[in-house]
């Protein structure tokens, strides 16, 4: 059975670019986007729940998130916790209903976030590359096993470098498109 593996390496380096995406829709941007809310976690009924299991996030307008909270009971908790989950987000409560007003970033704050847009690039291309050495590692076990030739793994590497090539320049592309957003040009 050989070691390489073809599609699992396809698989972890996509999973290498899903996981920045998802790292990239955290970071605020200026305008108003229902992820913003994704890591805020709130204390109700005696456990901490996601904010998204005890109201409905909406974005009703471009600067403005809407958060319509389910049980009237929950509305301070849920207050609370988006005040103290380091968004720079002030709520304004009426009734069940909190409006947050996404403030504007200041020119600061936008190089920050660039920079840690850049960071999350930074560790999804060291995950690529890691995928890439387990798939060369594999490929050398499998020719050490005999079970495939040198021709062979020298086109499976040239497979797995281009593999890695595409899945870096998709995370430089998402990453650029990102810090464009952030500094607003």
């Amino acid at each position: 059975m050989p070691a390489y593996n073809k599609s699992d390496l396809e698989r972890r380096m996509h999973g290498a670019v899903e996981a920045l995406k998802h790292d990239l829709q955290g970071l605020r941007t200026g305008r108003a986007s229902t992820t913003l809310l994704d890591p805020v976690h709130v204390e109700v009924y005696g456990s901490n729940m996601p904010l998204n299991q005890v109201a409905t996030v909406s974005a009703p307008e471009p600067r403005m998130l809407s958060v319509q909270v389910w049980d009237k009971s929950n509305v301070g908790p849920v207050d609370k916790a988006i005040r103290s989950a380091g968004l720079g987000l002030n709520p304004i409560v009426d009734g069940q209903t909190l409006r947050l007003p996404i403030p504007d970033l200041t020119e600061e704050r936008r190089k920050e976030l660039a920079k840690l847009a850049g960071q999350y690039a930074e560790k999804a291309r060291v995950a690529a590359r890691n995928v890439r050495r387990d798939g060369m590692d594999a490929l050398k076990t499998d020719e050490k096993k005999h079970e495939i030739s040198e021709d062979e793994r020298k086109r499976h590497e040239t497979e797995v470098q281009k593999l890695t090539d595409s899945t870096i320049a998709e995370i430089d592309a998402a990453t650029h498109a990102k810090e464009k957003e952030i500094l607003g040009q």
